[in-house]
């Protein structure tokens, strides 16, 4: 080997054990957040074992749709393993099957309420939003928040299939609000 060829070799194998380091995350569950809803860090997907509850956090896949095509094109949500090419989501579950949702300036779910639940009318970029216009949840679909109040959740695209949830979102490593 000369000496030339010796850099290449040890950044083809630093290379190869980055990619073997980042496949065995995944496979553990692993994923990595970037975005404002919740800490950005490290996060782990912990299996459920039983039907998602109001108050679980949990990671979605969003369902293949045009509303979420434009919101990749908005940059609202990013590009994964999910149907439609999307990654899934990290939201906390505020509603359920058969709750009733009301949308106005804030959302209220069987008339209590949502925290932090304010309605936006346009995006950070002055974008028109399009608030979801209420109604019961419908079966096997959930309405999912975030209080970061950025957050593109169901107050702009309603419930979403609860089949899409991949288990419970865990924190492992997280900095930041």
């Amino acid at each position: 080997m000369t000496v030339r060829r010796f850099p290449l070799v040890i950044l083809a194998i630093g290379a190869g054990l980055i990619t073997a380091a980042a496949g065995a995350g995944w496979g553990a569950g692993l994923r990595i957040n970037m975005t404002s809803s919740y800490p950005r860090g490290l996060w782990r997907i912990e299996p459920l074992g039983r039907a998602a509850a109001t108050g679980d956090l949990v990671f979605i896949c969003p369902p293949d749709t045009a509303e979420f095509e434009r919101a990749f094109a908005r940059g609202y949500v990013g590009r994964g393993l999910c149907a439609g090419g999307l990654s899934p989501l990290i939201k906390t579950v505020a509603g359920v099957s058969g709750q009733q949702v009301d949308v106005g300036d804030l959302v209220s779910i069987d008339r209590r309420p949502l925290p932090d639940s304010d309605v936006r009318h346009a995006d950070a970029a002055g974008r028109a939003l399009l608030a979801f216009a209420g109604g019961v949840i419908p079966a096997g679909e959930l309405y999912l928040h975030s209080d970061f109040a950025g957050s593109y959740d169901s107050r702009y695209f309603g419930p979403i299939p609860s089949s899409g949830v991949l288990g419970l979102a865990r924190p492992v490593f997280t900095f930041g609000p």
